[in-house]
C-alpha cells in the first residue's frame, strides 16, 4: 500500500493571544493584539484579524480540516524592528522568537517556527542566531527583503554587509525565508488602494533576489537555502530583462555574478502563492519544479484561505495547474512534502528523517 504523501505548508503566520504579548509591547505602541481579537495593532496602525486561524487552537483546527499534517510558521512581519530604539527592539524580537520556540516545542507535530533578528545590529543578529539555533532548536531564519541599518538608511538584506549573517546560516545548515513588508516607509507614495501589498511587495522581492544572484550567495554559502515569499512572483517576470541589462551593461556589474546562473539553483527556492496559473506556469518553467513549494500564506486574506466570493480553498492552485496540465499529480505531491524538507533540511538525509517522525508521530 502507498503511503499518503505529507501536505506541509511552508509560509503560515500564527499570531499571539493577546494575554501572551507583554505589555511592554502596547505601552511603546510596538505590537498588540485587543482583547477581542478583532484587530491587530501598533502605534498609528490597525489591521483587522480577518479569520480565528490567526490564533493557536483556531489555526489547528484549520489544519484538521483542510488535511494539512504541518505548517512552517514565519515572524510577524510587523516585528521585523526597522526604527525602533535597540533596546526596544532587541525585546520584541526576542519576545517574538521565544513564542515561536514555544509554539514549535510544544506542538513538534503540527509546526516548525522561524526565527527573526535584525540586520542592522550585526553582532546582536549572530548571537541571536546562535541562541535560537542552539538553545531554542530552531532551523529557519527569517529576513525581510529591506532593513533600517543604524543611521536610517533603508538597504537590501543582501547587502555585502550582511555576510557574516549568511555565514553563520551557511555554517548551520539553516533554511531562510525572505518576505517583504515596510515598504510605504521608504517608497515615497502614499499608502492608498493597498498599493504596497499588491504591488510593492512583489517589487521588494524581486530586488531582494537581484542581489542574492548577483552576489553569487547561492554558491558562497552552500549551506543555507532560500525561499522568496509569494512566489518572487516579479522576480520570474522580470529575468529576461535582467539578463539583458547584465549583458548589455557589463560596466555596471563588475565582479558580480550572471543572473543566468542562480535560475534553477538548488538552494533558491520560491512558494505557490502567486494567484493565478499563468503566474505559477511561469514560475515552474523558469525554476523547475523541484524548487517550488506549497505556501498557503494563511490566515492573511492575500493567502489562499476558503473564500465564497473567489471560490478558493487551500492547495487550490494546485488543482488548477493539474487541471490545466501545467503540473503532474506527482508534482503537486512534491511541493507540498519533497520540496518544503529539501529547503528545510537540505542533503542532510537524517534531519529530513527527524521531521517527519515529527509530524507523523
Amino acid at each position: 500500500m502507498t503511503k499518503r504523501k505529507l501536505r506541509i505548508n511552508g509560509h503560515s503566520h500564527l499570531l499571539p493571544y493577546p494575554e501572551q504579548i507583554p505589555q511592554f509591547m502596547q505601552d511603546k505602541g510596538i505590537f498588540w493584539v485587543d482583547k477581542d481579537r478583532k484587530y491587530m495593532l501598533q502605534k498609528d496602525w490597525s489591521r483587522p484579524v480577518t479569520d480565528s486561524s490567526f490564533f493557536l487552537d483556531e489555526k489547528l483546527a484549520w489544519m484538521e480540516k483542510y488535511k494539512i499534517d504541518h505548517a512552517v510558521v514565519l515572524n510577524l512581519s510587523q516585528l521585523y524592528g526597522n526604527g525602533l530604539r535597540l533596546e526596544e527592539m532587541k525585546q520584541a524580537l526576542r519576545f517574538q522568537n521565544d513564542f515561536n520556540a514555544k509554539v514549535q516545542k510544544e506542538n513538534p507535530s503540527k509546526f516548525t517556527c522561524g526565527f527573526v533578528i535584525h540586520p542592522g545590529f550585526i553582532r546582536g543578529a549572530l548571537w541571536e542566531i546562535e541562541r535560537c539555533v542552539e538553545v531554542l532548536g530552531m532551523q529557519l531564519l527569517c529576513l525581510p527583503t529591506h532593513y533600517m541599518d543604524t543611521i536610517g538608511t533603508w538597504r537590501c538584506i543582501f547587502d555585502e554587509e550582511n555576510e557574516p549573517i549568511f555565514e553563520l546560516a551557511s555554517k548551520y545548515n539553516l533554511a531562510v525565508e525572505i518576505h517583504p513588508y515596510d515598504g510605504e516607509k521608504f517608497i515615497k507614495l502614499e499608502n492608498t488602494a493597498w498599493r504596497f501589498h499588491l504591488i510593492w511587495m512583489l517589487a521588494q522581492c524581486a530586488d531582494a533576489y537581484h542581489f542574492l544572484t548577483l552576489n553569487g550567495y547561492a554558491d558562497k554559502y552552500p549551506g543555507m537555502r532560500t525561499c522568496f515569499a509569494h512566489g518572487g512572483q516579479l522576480a520570474q517576470m522580470n529575468l529576461g530583462r535582467r539578463i539583458q541589462g547584465f549583458d548589455g551593461r557589463p560596466d555596471l556589474f563588475e565582479g558580480k555574478t550572471h543572473p543566468r546562473k542562480s535560475v534553477g539553483h538548488k538552494n533558491i527556492f520560491f512558494d505557490t502563492l502567486v494567484h493565478d496559473t499563468g503566474s505559477l506556469e511561469l514560475l515552474v518553467k523558469n525554476q523547475g519544479v523541484k524548487q517550488v513549494l506549497v505556501g498557503l500564506d494563511d490566515p492573511y486574506p492575500l493567502g489562499e484561505m476558503e473564500s465564497i466570493v473567489q471560490s478558493s480553498y487551500p492547495g487550490k492552485i494546485l488543482d488548477l495547474a493539474k487541471d490545466r496540465k501545467i503540473i503532474t499529480e506527482d508534482d503537486a505531491d512534491q511541493m507540498w512534502e519533497d520540496n518544503v524538507l529539501q529547503w528545510l533540511c537540505g542533503d542532510d538525509e537524517k534531519a529530513k528523517k527527524k521531521l517527519i517522525d515529527r509530524i507523523t508521530a
